[in-house]
């Protein structure tokens, strides 16, 4: 028994040694961390842009069907467009239209009021324009404020049916642009006189700035709500988000916003 014991154990010992050089010629020819059985890293690269476009387009058919469903159409028959597009490195932020071409990112929007320029509601999208976002930030403002707003005075970026009938149904009096127009620029094509029967929503309110009244409130504008974005590009230098992904850019401008407020409140207490 003492032999046949000695026997394995001098058999193990000569595996053992056997295996730790065959380590380390694997060691050597591998590396440490690699055992020589790994995908190339050219192959690794495509497997792995391979899986990303699978998700990309996963998140593409996603989105068609979320699409399809807020304008009441079958889910299960969307499909994106051969022009749809997405981003790898931020795949929650879209392309939108800017002053000077368009621009990956997001839409950022504000509400100001006037005796301070404080603002009393900010908030970020992913939507491409404002045709449907009045409401939701009413809401906003309702929600981070505490108080409904009386008044609204928008650019015609927020002008469409569906957002003047919102403030209808509040009880919100809204000065709205019908058309993109220069500061103080009144639109001469409407004549005096009876609006026509059924006229729309946008068809009064093209009337009503058109009166010296809704002129004069809707020209205040430019010196509300320009001011904080100015002050926060131009005077601050916030041109584009550091973070990525909607809920952290959210945080990086409802930082921003905060930020403009405290130096606005500073500024009222050094004055007085």
């Amino acid at each position: 028994m003492e032999e046949t014991e000695k026997r394995p154990r001098g058999e193990v010992r000569k595996l053992l040694s056997q295996a730790e050089a065959a380590d380390r010629e694997e060691d050597k020819r591998y590396g440490r961390d690699r055992r020589g059985e790994e995908l190339p890293e050219e192959l690794k690269r495509r497997e792995t842009r391979i899986a990303r476009i699978r998700e990309a387009k996963e998140a593409l058919e996603e989105r068609a069907r979320e699409q399809a469903r807020k304008e009441g159409k079958d889910p299960e028959e969307a499909k994106p467009t051969a022009k749809t597009q997405y981003n790898f490195t931020d795949p929650e932020s879209r392309i939108l239209k800017a002053a000077d071409g368009f621009v990956q990112g997001y839409k950022t929007e504000l509400a100001v009021e006037p005796a301070f320029q404080w603002i009393v509601g900010q908030r970020v999208t992913q939507a491409a324009n404002d045709k449907q976002q009045l409401v939701s930030l009413v809401e906003t403002i309702e929600q981070q404020s505490g108080q409904k707003p009386q008044v609204v005075v928008v650019d015609s970026g927020y002008c469409s049916e569906e957002n003047l009938q919102g403030l209808d149904q509040r009880r919100i009096a809204g000065f709205v642009a019908t058309e993109k127009q220069k500061h103080a620029q009144r639109n001469e094509s409407c004549k005096p006189g009876p609006l026509p029967l059924g006229a729309s929503r946008v068809e009064r309110m093209e009337r009503k700035l058109q009166t010296k009244v809704g002129a004069a409130v809707y020209a205040r504008r430019k010196c509300i709500v320009e001011p904080a974005f100015g002050q926060s590009k131009q005077a601050r230098g916030f041109r584009q988000f550091l973070l990525r992904g909607l809920e952290k850019v959210r945080g990086e401008w409802a930082l921003i916003c905060m930020t403009h407020n405290i130096l606005k409140f500073h500024k009222i207490i050094c004055i007085g």
